[in-house]
């Protein structure tokens, strides 16, 4: 379909596009010279630029109206396979084509609920004239080791490899799964048979190996697998940093210094990474004289800090309530000629912030950040956010939220929306919260996690909205998200002072199984 074919069929459903204001506005963009006034009753002189972004928005609208729509058919079925079946009978989902862009939108979308982003995987594999790319496959490895599906997730890299699409992404994912899943052995297994993957074992495989194991504590295994390679895979620097922040992780600082000098016995020149990964160990034990040494040795060694190690020093400074000293720190990094960067304004932020400096907070992002040339992101919003919420200035927070949907340039994440949530639970603004979820999920492809179900249902109980609370609680329990027995029993006693008997009922038999 092309471009006016595409606007002639937005106009013809002008009922729908209309009533979608933020997607298909149909506001003219024309320049101070022209003489001709437009209006959107008026598309015939629309210009030639306002007609594409016109027609752009409309297919966005579109096609989020489309994930929409298969996502709603994908909650019908306890399975993958019911899943795949509802939706392959479904007539209108079979009118639909499958993309790219659509599938990786519903994977986002059903991320933490593994049942239903199978059943749409294997659904979509099978429309035709589509193709799923490798990075489809991928994601679908992750979401099923991060739902502890392991067993499922060893058939279906099986299946990949079939398909000659298991690539070394692949394998770092499912390593990383594997780890975090406890089954460590399975990530060192999966290393040692990479031939059957077609992959080959270099530097790159081994520091991801390495990694893994030390990211979830296995440094010690992690160290004599690297024993055992070292003689016929070289290391190079970012081996020996992974060593570093795994003996940090283990509280052992002594093995970390060591690996210093091991370093420079492999050729390998210690970057401002390995120092700062060690900085930032004694910065969480908050032995500061440490920390001033070694920023000290990283100069006299040619080596001086970034921004990301004073960002690092500047964050405890102010956990320790050494305000003073964290900004006698900023003016070392200036007279350093190190240049601020975002994260380390987004730190500043949140840390005045909960300093209870709110106007200093304010400053930094409306006026310091511009002054200095740096651009915001979206941890630098959220801060925002979360610090207007929590001074009951939420109509500014909502402003700055608005600017994040607006603009291409952020992805906005959970962080974003559960201050806000906070506070209209806090408020009771019940028609605000319902937008604001419906937002997360379906503009966003946003999914709740277990805090956030725990946020929500506790909040609904204390607003007496417990059957709203409920419905949460089934969500959650649909897509395999255990609750705390926190949340189980505070909603249990609130659907009986609800005289919700059945409920309750339903309640204590999952309690059991708990």
């Amino acid at each position: 379909m092309n471009r006016v074919q595409v606007l002639r069929s937005c106009l013809r459903n002008a009922g729908l596009v209309f009533s979608r204001a933020d997607y298909c506005s149909l506001a003219v963009s024309s320049s101070s010279s022209s003489s001709c006034a437009s209006s959107p009753q008026s598309p015939s002189v629309l210009t030639s630029t306002t007609v594409f972004d016109y027609q752009d928005n409309c297919l966005d609208s579109r096609n989020q109206a489309t994930v929409n729509l298969v996502a709603a058919k994908a909650c019908v079925g306890s399975s993958p396979d019911e899943i795949l079946i509802s939706l392959a009978h479904d007539k209108v989902c079979n009118d639909i084509e499958a993309s790219n862009d659509l599938v990786d939108k519903l994977l986002l979308r059903f991320k933490d609920d593994w049942k239903s982003a199978l059943g749409v995987f294997r659904w979509a594999g099978l429309r035709p004239g589509y193709k799923h790319r490798p990075e489809a496959y991928d994601m679908m490895v992750d979401i099923l080791g991060k739902m502890k599906q392991m067993d499922r997730m060893k058939e279906f890299l099986e299946e990949m490899n079939r398909n000659h699409l298991v690539t070394l992404n692949t394998v770092g994912k499912a390593m990383r799964r594997f780890s975090g899943a406890g089954k460590w052995e399975d990530a060192v297994r999966m290393f040692d048979e990479l031939g059957t993957f077609g992959l080959e074992k270099n530097t790159e495989s081994m520091n991801l190996l390495l990694d893994t194991l030390c990211k979830e504590g296995k440094v010690e295994q992690a160290r004599a697998i690297f024993l055992e390679l070292k003689s016929h895979i070289l290391p190079n620097a970012h081996t020996f940093n992974i060593f570093i922040h795994g003996w940090c992780k283990a509280n052992l600082v002594d093995e970390a210094h060591w690996t210093l000098q091991e370093m420079k016995g492999h050729a390998c020149r210690p970057c401002v990474i390995s120092y700062s990964t060690i900085i930032q160990f004694y910065c969480r034990r908050y032995n500061f004289s440490k920390v001033y040494e070694l920023l000290d040795e990283m100069e006299a060694q040619g080596c001086p800090p970034n921004a990301v190690t004073y960002t690092t020093v500047t964050v405890f400074l102010v956990k320790s309530q050494n305000i003073e000293e964290a900004l006698q720190l900023t003016q070392r990094m200036k007279s350093a000629g190190c240049k601020p960067d975002t994260p380390f304004f987004n730190s500043l932020i949140y840390l005045l912030g909960r300093a209870g400096r709110f106007q200093e907070a304010v400053d930094v992002f409306e006026k310091e950040m511009s002054n200095a040339g740096v651009s915001r992101d979206t941890s630098t919003y959220n801060s925002m956010i979360a610090i207007f919420c929590h001074h009951g200035h939420v109509s500014k927070a909502l402003s700055l939220l608005k600017e994040m949907q607006t603009s291409a340039l952020f992805n906005l994440d959970g962080l974003t929306f559960y201050p806000l949530l906070k506070s209209c639970l806090r408020t009771g603004d019940m028609d605000l919260l319902s937008q604001l979820l419906d937002d997360m999920v379906k503009k966003h492809q946003l999914s709740l996690d277990r805090s956030a179900y725990a946020l929500l249902i506790h909040g609904l109980c204390r607003a007496n909205k417990c059957e709203w609370a409920y419905h949460l609680f089934e969500e959650m329990i649909g897509k395999d998200i255990v609750p705390k027995y926190q949340t189980c029993h505070l909603l249990l006693e609130e659907v009986k002072l609800k005289s919700m008997y059945d409920t309750a009922e339903k309640i204590e038999e999952f309690m059991k199984k708990l």
